[in-house]
């Protein structure tokens, strides 16, 4: 795995994102253990608290739950990791059309190009 930490957020911030989309692309399957917390800071190359904090805010947001003496494990509610796969992609979309308003395209615009790329015709 490939933890592309920057210095732009809080770090726990990034790992939670990162973790995030280890869990709803596939990397832990619902219901899966995942590694300790000094694994997983190993390879990430943090301070296990740092860790800790990160892995506490997925348990929080209900992503990841505790058994007491077995570790740390992803839900098994497939439908909560659907809805936080669909977010993270609205807030990309969102992120996507603010981007294109910047470049001054419009919406009707933008879905053209969308429509045009998706069909191979770039140049239309």
């Amino acid at each position: 795995m490939t933890w592309d930490l920057s210095s732009d957020r809080p770090i726990y911030s990034q790992l939670v994102d990162k973790l995030k989309m280890d869990i709803i692309s596939g990397v832990y399957n619902a219901g899966d253990k995942i590694p300790s917390v000094r694994e997983l800071a190993a390879e990430a190359s943090v301070n296990p608290n740092t860790m800790q904090k990160a892995l506490a805010e997925l348990e929080r947001e209900g992503l990841v739950y505790s058994q007491r003496t077995s570790g740390r494990f992803i839900t098994e509610d497939q439908n909560m990791i659907k809805e936080v796969k669909n977010q993270l992609a609205i807030e990309q979309i969102a992120v996507f059309f603010e981007k294109m308003k910047q470049l001054g395209y419009r919406k009707e615009e933008t879905m053209q190009l969308i429509e045009n790329a998706f069909r191979g015709n770039e140049n239309e």
